[in-house]
């Protein structure tokens, strides 16, 4: 079999292999992207509902977690999120922002897809798509690879990049190889576990929770000091919604998490003037004028609040303000890898330089995306950060070709 010769081969056809690859080819380079799937940007494609969070305007370091909170600062200064809007919209890619900064394509995430795609094709990027990585080897001028599949191929290249992601929706193929290579070079991992995902609960719970299946309401969920104002969506299986997956990425098992429903409301307030202007009804009742009320009846029967509200006590309506504004609940686990949309922890950023995303110990591998312990808030953050951390790889090896 002929060896092949490349300057840089990128593991992962997604958002931070694509942007890579961009970059990496700018000054000439002969750069190969491959991947296993059958097509490019298959997370970008089902993202956002079909739309593509492909960003967020108010993107800084302290919308991620990582072991080192400072490592994704460098990247994330040097690519913002404001570069990326501005390739969107040379390429005409029409855009709007939801709540809290979020932005979404107005027609497709495959118009983000083809964006890339072409951006690579004009760098001059060879695209193999249906290929696997059968082994991987340091030579004397690089690595060499083995390639299976439709794209089988021997490989010699200067530079390797991982662009592979994380363990999130392994029905895609997701898998962990991109750990499996940083073990196999000697880069320590730190703990990985699925992040933005539904909360499970025990059956106890549930029960009552199946009730309420499809019914959503605004909250301040909280784990711990951190809290996210958002909407959670009571399932069959436990909770979602977006505040529940943020929490998720900080929540551990043996917590509780404390839901406060109307966060930005004095409900002790509010139920004193029920109270006065119509004691006779029921506080399930009296809360049905503020909560949902399929909620507000669960509530009164789960916490035994009978009777008509003219007869409660401040005392009373205190206490039922706060369990509304403090309600606790324990998760028992999440739904896993299956429906998590990130994998929190990865390859350890102290093996890594911030600025180029290479790995310390090895000359020419470097780790980038959802790989690495860099995992952002929902909202198109992570893309960001796949945006970011795939443009200063491929920058730094651009410049070390030059």
């Amino acid at each position: 079999m002929t060896t092949e010769r490349f300057d840089t081969v990128i593991l992962g056809a997604g958002a931070a292999g694509m942007m890579c690859a961009i970059h990496a080819a700018a000054r000439g380079g002969r750069v190969l992207i491959l991947d296993h799937a059958k097509a490019p940007g298959e997370k970008i494609r089902i993202s956002g509902g079909g739309r593509c969070n492909f960003t967020n305007i108010g993107t800084s370091a302290r919308n991620f977690l990582s072991g080192n909170p400072h490592f994704a600062k460098s990247a994330l200064s040097r690519y913002t999120q404001h570069d990326f809007v501005g390739l969107v919209e040379k390429h005409g890619i029409a855009y709007h922002e939801k709540t809290l900064g979020q932005l979404f394509c107005d027609h497709s995430a495959k118009d983000i897809i083809a964006m890339l795609t072409g951006e690579m094709a004009r760098a001059g990027c060879e695209l193999r798509l249906g290929t696997t990585l059968e082994s991987l080897e340091r030579s004397t001028d690089g690595f060499a690879l083995r390639l299976g599949g439709d794209g089988a191929a021997a490989i010699r290249c200067r530079h390797f990049v991982v662009a592979s992601g994380g363990k999130s929706i392994p029905k895609m193929g997701a898998s962990g190889l991109g750990y499996q290579i940083a073990g196999q070079f000697g880069l320590a991992l730190t703990e990985t576990r699925p992040a933005l995902v539904p909360l499970t609960f025990g059956e106890e719970v549930l029960a009552g929770f199946r009730e309420l299946a499809g019914l959503a309401a605004e909250a301040r969920v909280s784990c711990g000091k951190t809290a996210f104002n958002e909407a959670l969506l009571f399932t069959h299986r436990g909770l979602s919604g977006p505040a529940i997956l943020q929490i998720s990425s900080y929540w551990r098992e043996k917590q509780p998490i404390s839901i406060a429903f109307l966060p930005t409301q004095d409900v002790f307030a509010m139920l004193r003037a029920s109270r006065q202007e119509n004691g006779r009804r029921s506080i399930a009742n009296a809360l049905g004028e503020i909560l949902p009320k399929r909620l507000a009846s669960y509530l009164a029967e789960n916490h035994g609040w009978a009777g008509p509200i003219g007869d409660a006590s401040d005392k009373k309506l205190a206490a039922v303000a706060s369990t509304i504004q403090g309600w606790e609940v324990m998760p028992i686990g999440s739904e896993g890898y299956r429906t998590a949309e990130v994998t929190l922890g990865g390859v350890d950023t102290a093996g890594l330089n911030s600025r180029t995303m290479e790995a310390k110990a090895v000359d020419g591998l470097y780790f980038i995306g959802e790989v690495v312990d860099v995992t952002g808030w929902l909202g198109g953050y992570n893309f960001q950060w796949a945006w970011s951390s795939g443009w200063a790889a491929g920058t730094a090896i651009a410049e070390r070709a030059a």
